[in-house]
Formats: structure tokens, C-alpha cells, sequence
């Protein structure tokens, strides 16, 4: 199957959504299809990943002894349901408490976080970050039916808090890993933009366009692609 890069310019244009049409999203056939999929995808690479999951836990705890291994957030999943997400630790333990420090340096636009160089990431954070190895205990936030492989990514409650109804849209289905924004362009994209592409896969997805992403995120991974 031929992979290509997404276009992103759509979320420039008309929104995918209109007020009146909730629930033109709804697709129940696929969605359980879907998480029959993330169910078994999730355990085997548990499974599959079970050695570098220990020389990631061994590499957190030798860095710092005293601290704990993952770091569990609250976030905002389908239809605004709060849930713990899991990965592991990648910044130092009073890293919330520094956040609101670092305000006037953010460099995304909208209601999120993101710097270069960030003095909260721990040099072990550095390293797993940027592999993204540091998101791999969500599996197991997929395995409770809290998020998806693919899907918009969850908001923090504080951002969640700063949502207009229509940026809301978003979270009319299960959270994912990865998504659409991501692999087209991911941090080169403004907030709005994030809205819309993530709108336009909950009205497009499919088990094929689910793999599509998964492929596109892959090839990311591999630092074979151009976005994330």
C-alpha cells in the first residue's frame, strides 16, 4: 500500500464540523472493529517490547533512585471523561510545579505547551523523548479502552478547560497515540489547524486510513518521514 505525506492545507479551510451535525461521526461497525484491534495490537506489544521496557525502567531508576519510574497525567478522553495516561518519567519530579515558570516561553500557539530545550526533561527524558520510547506505557492506557492507537491526542484538563464548544468536537471519540496532525507536520501546525485535521480524520477514519497513519507514524519513527 502506497504511503504519502497528509496535506495539511484543509485546516485552513471551512471547519468539518457544523453545530448541527454531532453526530455525523458516529460509526459504530468500525469503532468496534477498531478496539478489537488496539485490544490485541496492545498485548502483543507489551510483549514484543517487554526488554527495552526494562532497560528504560533500569536507565530512570539509575538516573535517580529516589524517583518514580512512570508519570501518570490526567487528561480529557471521549466526550470529556478524565483518565490517567502513563508514560514513563522523563522530567524531574517538581516538573508541574516549574510549568507555570515557562509560560512566556511557550512556543505553541493555542491552549498547549511546548519549548525547546525544556529545563524540566532529565537527560534519560532527553533520549526517550526523542525516540518517543517515553509513550510506550500507554499500551497500556489502550488495553483499558482509555485511548486508541490512533485518534486526536488528549488534552490536559487545564487546556481542556480553555476549549470553545467546537474545539471540544475533537473528543467525540477515543483518544489516540497518534493521529492525524502528527504525521502532517505535528508542531508546525497552529492549534486551530490541530482542530480541524483532527476532525476531518474522526469523519474520515476507517480501518484503512487507521493504518495509513500508523504507517505514516512509523516511517516518523524510523526518521524515514518529514513530519512529527
Amino acid at each position: 500500500m502506497k504511503v504519502e505525506k497528509v496535506d495539511f492545507k484543509m485546516a485552513q479551510a471551512t471547519p468539518q464540523f457544523s453545530e448541527q451535525s454531532r453526530t455525523s461521526y458516529e460509526k459504530p461497525v468500525h469503532d468496534r472493529a477498531w478496539r478489537l484491534f488496539d485490544f490485541i495490537a496492545a498485548i502483543l506489544a507489551l510483549i514484543i517490547s517487554a526488554p527495552i521496557l526494562l532497560i528504560i525502567s533500569a536507565s530512570i531508576k539509575i538516573e535517580n533512585w529516589k524517583a518514580p519510574i512512570f508519570f501518570k497525567q490526567k487528561r480529557v478522553g471521549k466526550n470529556g471523561k478524565t483518565f490517567y495516561m502513563y508514560k514513563f518519567r522523563s522530567m524531574y519530579v517538581d516538573a508541574e510545579a516549574q510549568l507555570a515558570k515557562l509560560q512566556a516561553q511557550n512556543e505553541m500557539e493555542g491552549h498547549m505547551f511546548k519549548m525547546k530545550d525544556d529545563p524540566r526533561i532529565t537527560k534519560v527524558g532527553k533520549w526517550i523523548r526523542k525516540t518517543s520510547l517515553d509513550e510506550f506505557p500507554q499500551f497500556i492506557n489502550i488495553l483499558k479502552g482509555d485511548m486508541s492507537f490512533v485518534g486526536p491526542r488528549p488534552p490536559l484538563t487545564t487546556e481542556y478547560e480553555k476549549y470553545t464548544n467546537y474545539d471540544k468536537k475533537r473528543l467525540l471519540v477515543t483518544p489516540g497515540c497518534t493521529g492525524l496532525w502528527q504525521v502532517s507536520g505535528r508542531n508546525n501546525v497552529t492549534f486551530q489547524e490541530m482542530v480541524e485535521l483532527d476532525l476531518k480524520y474522526i469523519k474520515k477514519r476507517s480501518i484503512l486510513f487507521n493504518i495509513k497513519i500508523l504507517l505514516l507514524t512509523f516511517k516518523e519513527f524510523t526518521g524515514k518521514g518529514s513530519g512529527m
